[in-house]
């Protein structure tokens, strides 16, 4: 039995049923389809309200951008609008197919999704922990609970969304979007009013060194977005067949970049200020002990509740897709699990900064992966018979897609920029790491475009040529 065949009823049927959704991987049936179409937005928009997002937009005045405001702002942009992108092209492939993201992936991957998909629970988790260590700092310095208390709060209220599923999700996503909306926009009105000199700020560097250091901001930006893409489908795939393509893809686009691109901005606002975390910063522009800061403080700890709901859920999907016989309920339940106890370990020493770049680091395969994605898509001209995805001994060897990925990845090396990179070139100079980015284009992180392009060209290649592929389309 397929971990997908363990439960095939549990489904939610209509907007705000808050039941228990037991399916897993399945597709979901037409005949179980509902929803409107502008939760996309909503579900989107609300979990990128989060200070890792304001962390990003503080990055601009560090040494190696010293970006100044416009710069900056336009970085923020674009990053944002072109990551977003690739995230809502995915998006529309859950209404055609029913099925989740990393699910879908065995399209191309067949059984080597166990790779991306084991990479992308391991990933869910990591960034619960990360979260969670600003959610539960915000609860702990507004209530005065031990951090350890705090965090249970958090993983408590993400753990049961993530259980609850599909709906859950949707409908708390859509209720924070005006809450955290109301929150923000005060908060908002008090930073900016803040932001001093913040405004006037001119960039550090010039000519290639001030393009180098703007590629480079637009790609962290990008990055926090694209990693999206692993979840696109997932919060789609309840809704009609015949739902809008267009609609879905520029409601998410729109949500991932106003949300995201908010808050990045108000850290580019008081980047000059940023002498603490997130958390510390946001406390002390509020007024420590005032009402405004008790604000902040609530709307970042529901802020971590929306972020890590969906990645508990997701997570639980990407351990089905990878061929692991455990229903999805327990499987999401184990990731909130999880994330709790790395949560307790980033926060026992001071290395939160250099797992959050270890993250980033690994975050570089995410461009080949859905280059792959999206070509594969493209080819079965947006159509597939899903149903033979569900028995992971029946899938393919899926060489041809892990090979482009991984090629992919690899040819990004050179062009990335990162503090894992300048680690591992420092220590083992023989591995090109960061050496054309750092040695011929001033420092520009060209990695996600470089992975994208040559993981996508090596598969198209490859599959017009049918090497390692499956049917380009299901029988008519």
């Amino acid at each position: 039995m397929t971990a997908g065949a363990l439960s095939r009823e549990g489904m939610p049927t209509h907007e705000g049923d808050l039941s228990i959704e037991g399916r897993g991987i399945d597709p979901i049936p037409e005949s179980a389809r509902y929803g409107s179409i502008n939760r996309v937005f909503t579900v989107w928009f609300s979990p990128n309200l989060v200070p890792a997002a304001f962390f990003i937009g503080t990055l601009v005045a560090a040494d190696f951008l010293q970006l100044g405001f416009v710069s900056g702002l336009l970085a923020i942009i674009v990053g944002n609008v072109l990551g977003s992108l690739i995230v809502g092209a995915l998006s529309t492939m859950g209404p055609a197919t029913g099925m989740a993201q990393m699910p879908l992936a065995r399209l191309a991957y067949g059984k080597s999704i166990v790779v991306p998909g084991l990479l992308n629970w391991i990933s869910c988790i990591g960034w619960d922990g990360i979260n969670s260590v600003f959610g539960a700092a915000a609860i702990s310095l507004l209530t005065g609970v031990p951090f350890i208390a705090a965090l249970l709060v958090i993983v408590i209220a993400q753990g049961l969304l993530g259980i609850l599923g599909y709906e859950a999700i949707h409908t708390f996503e859509k209720y924070m979007a005006i809450v955290l909306g109301v929150m923000f926009a005060i908060l908002t009105v008090v930073i900016a009013g803040k932001a001093g000199t913040g405004i006037a700020r001119a960039d550090g560097f010039s000519g290639l060194d001030q393009l180098g250091a703007f590629i480079t901001m637009a790609a962290i930006s990008a990055s926090f977005v694209l990693a999206w893409g692993l979840y696109a489908s997932d919060y789609s795939r309840y809704l009609p067949t015949n739902a809008s393509r267009s609609r879905i893809f520029w409601w998410t686009v729109l949500g991932l970049t106003l949300s995201a691109g908010w808050i990045e901005i108000l850290g580019l606002l008081v980047a000059d200020q940023a002498a603490g975390g997130a958390v510390t910063t946001i406390n002390t522009l509020m007024g420590p002990g005032t009402l405004l800061a008790a604000v902040a403080m609530v709307a970042i700890g529901l802020g971590t509740v929306a972020v890590n709901a969906m990645n508990d859920y997701t997570g639980s999907l990407s351990l089905q897709a990878a061929g692991l016989r455990i229903p999805r309920i327990y499987s999401a339940a184990t990731v909130a699990v999880l994330g709790f106890f790395f949560t307790l370990y980033l926060n026992a020493g001071d290395f939160l900064v250099k797992f959050e770049n270890y993250l980033l680091f690994i975050s570089y395969w995410i461009a080949p992966w859905a280059a792959v994605i999206l070509i594969d898509w493209s080819l079965r001209r947006h159509r597939a018979d899903v149903q033979r995805l569900v028995d992971f001994a029946k899938l393919p060897a899926g060489t041809l897609a892990i090979a482009s990925l991984i090629v992919g990845f690899v040819a990004s090396l050179p062009f990335q920029q990162s503090s894992v990179g300048f680690d591992i070139a420092k220590n083992f100079p023989g591995i090109p790491i960061n050496n054309i980015s750092s040695d011929y284009l001033h420092f520009a992180d060209l990695a996600y475009i470089v992975g994208f392009v040559v993981a996508g060209v090596i598969y198209y290649v490859g599959a017009k040529a049918g090497a390692g592929r499956t049917e380009a389309a299901p029988p008519s």
